[in-house]
């Protein structure tokens, strides 16, 4: 056996993981027949292939912005208390090089409910292909990976909490995709009231009009925060982004 440091580049995730102990998870999946949504993004391939995140971040925060209470956190331990955000921003993890080492990152892009779907996939691309040891929106974390570890876990803790109530720094929901491997579903807590995990597209037997037939099907999983929702409530905007999704046409325009 061989007993090793926890490496520099992994802590800005210890730290977040410490820091949402008080989560509460209630887990909740669904499949989502995804036809629509490949001819679509055919349909208009443009300049730029519309990604299947793209396209999930876009649905989820349009029925975000209809559930106002979902669009919400509890802040504080001894006396918490919920507060209700007046934008959606999305925060994505990333699975990138840092110092060498694969490590995850994440990003939070805002005002989604207001940005259609090219405007979301010219961000995800950027960060997507950014460098995170180079890019501003990166500078804190290395910061922490640079200083001692208790120094940086202070640091850490002083920082998030003024900036937890504030939809820019955590997000308002969270999407976290493997659909690009041989996984067919996840959860995870990104840190957010809802946090959706994004699974791979495959073809499955479906039953249309009596008959079984295949379909490009994907399972689309979400963790939700029991302090501050309840299963009804988490399941309508999971059934909505689902019927968002399966709602998509090659004929629709970008939106």
């Amino acid at each position: 056996m061989q007993i090793a440091a926890i490496a520099r580049e992994r802590r800005h995730t210890l730290f977040f993981l410490d820091q949402i102990r008080p989560f509460a998870p209630v887990h909740l999946d669904t499949e989502v027949d995804m036809s629509g949504v490949l001819a679509h993004r055919e349909a208009h391939r443009g300049d730029s292939r519309l990604s299947v995140v793209t396209y999930v971040l876009h649905s989820a925060a349009r029925v975000i912005a209809a559930h106002p209470e979902a669009n919400a956190a509890i802040r504080g331990r001894l006396r918490p208390t919920v507060a209700r955000y007046g934008e959606v921003s999305g925060k994505v993890a990333l699975d990138k090089l840092v110092g060498g080492r694969r490590v995850v990152v994440s990003t939070v892009l805002p005002d989604l409910d207001r940005t259609d779907l090219k405007g979301i996939q010219h961000e995800l691309e950027r960060f997507r292909d950014g460098d995170p040891e180079t890019m501003p929106e990166f500078a804190p974390m290395l910061l922490l990976h640079r200083l001692p570890s208790l120094i940086a876990r202070a640091a850490y803790r002083r920082a998030v909490r003024p900036l937890l109530a504030h939809p820019r720094f955590f997000g308002t929901f969270s999407v976290s995709s493997l659909g690009h491997r041989a996984v067919d579903g996840f959860h995870s807590v990104g840190g957010t009231t809802l946090t959706f995990g994004v699974g791979r597209i495959a073809e499955r037997p479906v039953v249309r009009d009596g008959e079984v037939t295949s379909a490009p099907v994907m399972r689309l999983n979400l963790t939700f925060d029991h302090r501050v929702i309840d299963g009804a409530e988490a399941a309508d905007v999971l059934t909505e982004v689902k019927e968002s999704l399966e709602g998509y046409t090659a004929e629709e325009a970008l939106r």
